[in-house]
């Protein structure tokens, strides 16, 4: 059978020049169609791939200004208790009876009647 399919003619008639048109018409039509999706693909794939870059980017600028965040968040604090501390000394220092006793304790100031022995400490007892 494939031996009498090589050896049929073809026939040179409208119908077939019609046909033959007709076959290219859709070969072409079916060609511009794969062309359209692989060009969409294509345009779909740099699509994708930019935003998923800039969706980790972001999420690493994100991470790091969280961290960043709580870096502050705590030299904060530590700052509020330092401000606290002052605060708690400048009430001392206001009270005089504090500033009298860091008088008598670091510049051996006394009271009347009262004797100072010298005690070889380094630090104050304030």
């Amino acid at each position: 059978m494939s031996e009498k399919g090589k050896t049929v003619t073809r026939l040179d008639s409208g119908y077939m020049k019609q046909y033959d048109a007709h076959m290219l018409r859709q070969k072409k039509k079916r060609q511009r169609l794969i062309r359209r999706l692989v060009l969409f693909a294509v345009l779909f794939m740099l699509v994708a791939g930019s935003l998923t870059t800039y969706h980790f980017k972001q999420r690493s600028l994100e991470a790091k200004k969280a961290e960043e965040y709580h870096a502050l968040q705590q030299k904060y604090a530590d700052l509020q208790k330092k401000e606290n501390s002052l605060q708690e000394q400048v009430k001392l220092l206001n009270d005089e009876d504090y500033i009298l006793d860091i008088a008598r304790t670091n510049y051996f100031f006394s009271k009347k009647g009262e004797v100072i022995f010298k005690n070889e400490q380094k630090d104050p007892s304030y």
